[in-house]
């Protein structure tokens, strides 16, 4: 099936006039639930090391990345343990991804989170350089294992928090509050809402921010009997997803499964939270990852409500005659049910 390229808008979060941004916003969120996100205020040169430690990480052999096995949707998951679309395929998806949880909030939440350390990996496994060229040899180092932590770490703080307090990176004023929680409010005023109003309600108390990294293999074989997916047709569960790709297509997107050209802005999407909040004004759009034959990485920072926050539609989001088409529901139990159905 030959599939077009979806033409999405361009934002820009550094623009000063918010209103019309948030106008561009909202126009983006109607007509495709996606949309470029431009001067994001996330530092380039963090972006690259991310994506090297990704590279690093997804290249050990499989026995030492299951020492970090999933759970509490933190740590490893091997090719195929996901299958985001059963009716599509029985064998589950052609990816693997590393998660971290909240780095930072209440109770133990970054506490939860599962790191590599010099302990629990064979002195073969880690990458050394040799002559500028990088490999998985040598003995592994307190450095080189704490340099993954600091780098993954570091990119999912500022998705999520921002640069507050932090003195290792450079940070112009627009990088000190995230780029997630920048967006929330340029979302609100789209809705005609206060900016704060995600606040107010108790979206952003301890906001459930996971950072995934993503590895999709070149060479996967065929088969006669189904569909291969890096990524089977699915929506995203929460608020947002801030996406970054490494460049190499495959990530399509309803209707005809258009394909995105990849870019080294964000790739927004909302999320299933935010279609219910508007009764379906915005749209949380199915899309897929296809494999091309290309080894590609991405990496996915998702915007999840609190667990306790209380989700159902917005007042301007429907009347009379356009009542809300779903009920009230907890953030915590709808990610459950979600969750349970996934992996389960």
């Amino acid at each position: 099936m030959t599939v077009s390229t979806a033409k999405l808008p361009v934002i820009d979060l550094s623009s000063p006039d918010r209103l019309s941004t948030a106008n561009s916003i909202r126009q983006a969120c109607v007509d495709y639930g996606f949309f470029y996100l431009a001067n994001h205020g996330v530092e380039e040169e963090l972006i690259e090391m991310a994506f090297e430690e990704s590279r690093k990480f997804f290249s050990l052999p499989l026995d030492e990345k299951m020492k970090l096995p999933r759970k509490e949707h933190r740590g490893y998951s091997p090719l195929y343990a996901e299958n985001l679309d059963p009716d599509s395929s029985s064998k589950g998806d052609s990816k693997e991804a590393f998660y971290v949880g909240p780095v930072r909030g209440s109770g133990n939440k970054a506490e939860l989170n599962q790191w590599p350390s010099p302990g629990n990996f064979r002195s073969s496994s880690f990458m050394e350089v040799d002559n500028g060229v990088l490999s998985w040899k040598g003995h592994v180092s307190h450095d080189i294992v704490n340099q993954f932590r600091m780098n993954i770490f570091m990119l999912a703080r500022v998705c999520s928090f921002g640069l507050e307090g932090v003195s290792s990176l450079p940070a112009a004023d627009y990088c000190l509050r995230s780029a997630a929680r920048r967006l929330i409010s340029l979302i609100a005023l789209a809705l005609k809402l206060d900016e704060d109003y995600f606040v107010k309600v108790g979206a952003l108390d301890d906001p459930e921010g996971f950072l995934r990294l993503l590895h999709y293999p070149g060479e996967l074989g065929s088969s006669d009997e189904e569909p291969i997916y890096g990524a089977s047709a699915h929506s995203d569960y929460g608020m947002t997803t801030l996406l970054l790709t490494d460049g190499v297509a495959g990530l399509q997107a309803c209707p005809s499964y258009r394909a995105l050209p990849d870019s080294r802005c964000f790739i927004v999407n909302i999320g299933d939270m935010m279609e219910r909040w508007t009764n379906c004004l915005f749209r949380s759009t199915l899309h897929r990852v296809m494999p091309t034959g290309q080894e590609r990485y991405s990496m996915a920072f998702f915007m999840d409500p609190n667990p306790d926050c209380i989700v159902e539609c917005l007042e301007s989001c429907c009347s009379e005659s356009c009542p809300p088409r779903f009920p009230a529901i907890r953030s915590g139990d709808y990610f459950t049910e979600r969750f349970r159905l996934t992996y389960d």
